[in-house]
């Protein structure tokens, strides 16, 4: 029965208690029991029919005990009572099925955004296609108040991007030529043309939904352990109202135990708190997967970070060049077409560099081979070329002379990291590479401390100064530098057997291993890589620190409401419980505060809806940011 069916029935059922008052107010108790006993069958038809496929799912339910109550009723001529119970008991899950509603209102006002045409350009024509028709390489034309249908790259045009779907984030995002877009996304002001890479499911968008759903449905371990507890609960139930009807011999007191036992406020108030925590974070931004999570999350004492992508911005620049025996375009043309097979910041940024410089790349090398977390060693042209850290060279057996470590240091005392370049095994220049400290970083940092993290950790492949550098600017606690992604997931292994909960943050394929050792996996959305994002417990859509800092605030405040809901659903049902055996509470009045108490335990939910972190201060913010990033590249 849906929740429009339901309003018809319990208004029909309170219309003929209405009656039946104005009918014992005009003298005439036969029209008056009439009345009652067809809002009795009106209102209690839908319970018992729920009760009985329980009784065929060989299940106790609490439509169960209303029936059993309700019988019991008419069987005492108390036409009054059953009439009450079913309405009240049939008004309550309306209200219930209406302010639960309102929590999943996230991710119905996501669905609502999704695109269902888009327009194409096809030989100069433009055409109007849904979104299901859309292929990889579609030329996707959008213009001012338009939904972007696909991810992709902006091809021609400028525009003022609303990401809010995606981020959180409501200021407009310029995009240009070579920007990317996500489906979801709004343009508010421009026209751009683009080259769809992913459309339909694997968008980023229509995964976000996916993943918000999942969520939603999956449960944490409070209500895992309530669920068991409902199960055994109800059956005792019965035997104790039982047990009241043998010890006192009033077959009206058993019913009101039975009704007022039923654990309504008891099995809902875990449930609605995590879905309406997740329908919150997902307005923010921030993807949690799921109630275990964030139980999980709340939990948290220390946070491991990764630096590049995560902790900076994963927009690195090329500073410099230092080549020893050959041009230094020469030497950047050949480490660009090694890493032209690569995904890596650093290589994107040494690709990206050369294109810049309009420097002739011959295409993907002959053979190559990504050796994680130390670089790559290709073949192209008849010559080999290494590019990567020490380890590499260490690894190659290429020298690096004297001179040349001392270059390197110099480099990275600066703040920079230092490509190595070796070619036919020997070791031909340097690239310095810089990258800027994300501006909310430290501000995100200091939030969390004070949330209840008590402990900072940096794991990183970087040198070790450039690493304690960005580990003093953002207050991390400790600085590992140098370390290899099984190096990252055995550190998180061993703080694990320590005793400490661990959440890691990352954003590539190489945090993927540490991301899932740790008690919660971080994720960078929007910058991160598609294993991170599937590995991590929490996906940042917007790629910002203050969102993970939301997030755990969130996580914090959910677990607490859901205890809250628990201590007054349990503490409700006592006193209704020791109110009916001392023959203070009866049937009616005991199932109105006993409904009256599930939706308080709702409505004490749906505010986490409203919750929100105190938002980062912007001058803090951009302090952090100047400071930082001067220290990095002065």
């Amino acid at each position: 029965m849906n929740a429009r069916q339901t309003s018809f029935l319990t208004l029909i059922s309170g219309l003929l208690l209405l009656s039946a008052a104005l009918l014992h107010g005009a003298g005439w108790p036969e029209g008056q029991q009439i009345s009652l006993l067809i809002a009795t069958a009106v209102a209690g038809a839908p319970i018992a029919f729920k009760a009985y496929r329980a009784i065929l799912g060989k299940a106790f339910s609490i439509e169960l005990l209303v029936t059993i109550a309700v019988i019991g009723a008419l069987y005492l001529g108390e036409y009054v009572e059953s009439a009450a119970v079913t309405f009240l008991f049939l008004f309550g899950a309306f209200l219930e099925s209406r302010t639960l509603e309102k929590t999943r209102s996230s991710l119905k006002s996501l669905i609502d955004m999704s695109p269902l045409e888009a327009i194409i350009l096809r030989k100069g024509v433009e055409t109007r296609v849904p979104v299901e028709e859309l292929a990889e390489g579609d030329h996707v034309v959008i213009r001012s108040g338009e939904r972007v249908a696909v991810d992709g790259t902006v091809m021609k045009g400028r525009a003022a991007v609303n990401e809010s779907p995606l981020t959180g984030e409501a200021v407009p995002v310029n995009k240009t030529i070579g920007d990317s877009l996500f489906s979801g996304t709004m343009i508010d002001n421009g026209y751009v043309e683009v080259l769809a890479k992913k459309v339909g499911e694997d968008t980023v968008f229509a995964r976000m939904i996916e993943l918000v759903e999942e969520a939603q449905e999956s449960k944490s371990k409070t209500q895992k352990f309530l669920d068991r507890f409902a199960r055994i609960y109800t059956p005792s139930a019965v035997l104790l109202s039982i047990l009241v009807f043998l010890v006192t011999g009033k077959l009206d007191m058993a019913i009101t135990f039975l009704v007022i036992a039923c654990p309504g406020a008891l099995v809902i108030g875990a449930p609605v708190s995590i879905v309406s925590g997740i329908g919150n974070g997902a307005r923010h931004g921030v993807l949690i997967k799921g109630g275990e999570v964030m139980e999980n999350l709340s939990r948290v004492d220390t946070v491991v970070f990764d630096k590049t992508g995560t902790l900076t911005l994963g927009r690195p620049a090329l500073r410099e060049i230092s080549s020893f025996n050959m041009d230094s375009n020469e030497l950047l043309r050949l480490a660009a077409e090694a890493e032209t097979v690569s995904e890596h910041h650093l290589g994107l940024t040494i690709v990206k560099e050369a294109a810049r410089r309009n420097l002739p790349l011959s295409g993907k090398p002959d053979q190559a081979e990504i050796i994680k977390g130390s670089g790559i060693r290709v073949a192209t042209g008849g010559i080999s070329v290494a590019v990567g850290n020490r380890s590499l060279m260490e690894s190659e057996g290429i020298a690096v002379s004297t001179s040349a470590e001392e270059d390197a240091s110099r480099l990275e005392k600066l703040g920079n990291t230092v490509v190595f370049v070796a070619v036919d095994g020997k070791l031909e220049g340097l690239l310095a590479i810089a990258d800027e400290i994300r501006p909310e970083a430290g501000q995100a940092i200091r939030k969390l401390r004070e949330a209840g993290v008590n402990r900072f950790i940096m794991l990183t492949g970087d040198n070790r100064h450039t690493a304690e550098l960005v580990g003093r600017k953002l207050g991390i606690d400790e600085v590992h530098a140098g370390m290899l992604p099984d190096g990252k997931a055995d550190f998180i292994g061993k703080l694990k057997e320590q005793g400490y909960r661990v959440a890691m943050a990352g954003d590539g394929i190489n945090d993927a291993p540490a991301i899932a050792t740790a008690d919660i996996g971080l994720a960078m959305g929007e910058g991160g890589t598609d294993i991170a994002m599937e590995t991590a417990d929490v996906v940042l859509m917007a790629d910002r620190l203050d969102q993970f800092a939301h997030a755990y605030s969130l996580a914090k405040t959910t677990v607490r409401n859901m205890k809250q809901n628990t201590f007054f659903a349990v503490g409700t049902v006592a006193l209704l419980l020791f109110g009916v055996l001392t023959g203070q509470v009866f049937l009616a009045s005991g199932m109105f505060i006993h409904e009256l108490s599930v939706l308080l335990v709702i409505l004490n939910a749906v505010r986490l809806g409203r919750f929100n972190a105190k938002s980062l201060a912007k001058k803090g913010v951009d302090e952090n940011h100047v400071r930082g990033n001067k220290q990095l590249q002065s």
